[in-house]
């Protein structure tokens, strides 16, 4: 991983990031509910480290009234 930085996670450690399991980071790519990707070969799948993050961010809440209201 060069430098100790990481830029990009594989969809295993995104999953693992977030305590999920890599059928769901699969069934998001998929649905288009999960972080925006790069597919850097026929199998190579990589998540760009600020987009998981712009992510996460997107998803964040002060209350369940806020988050409720936001869905609508």
């Amino acid at each position: 991983m060069g430098r100790n930085t990481l830029h990009h996670l594989t969809p295993e450690l995104l999953a693992e990031r977030l305590n999920i399991s890599l059928r769901s980071v699969e069934r998001w790519r998929m649905t288009g509910e999960g972080p925006r990707y790069i597919r850097a070969g026929a199998r190579k799948i990589l998540y760009p480290l600020a987009e998981v993050e712009r992510w996460e961010t997107q998803r964040m809440h002060d209350s369940r009234a806020a988050e409720l209201a936001r869905s609508t």
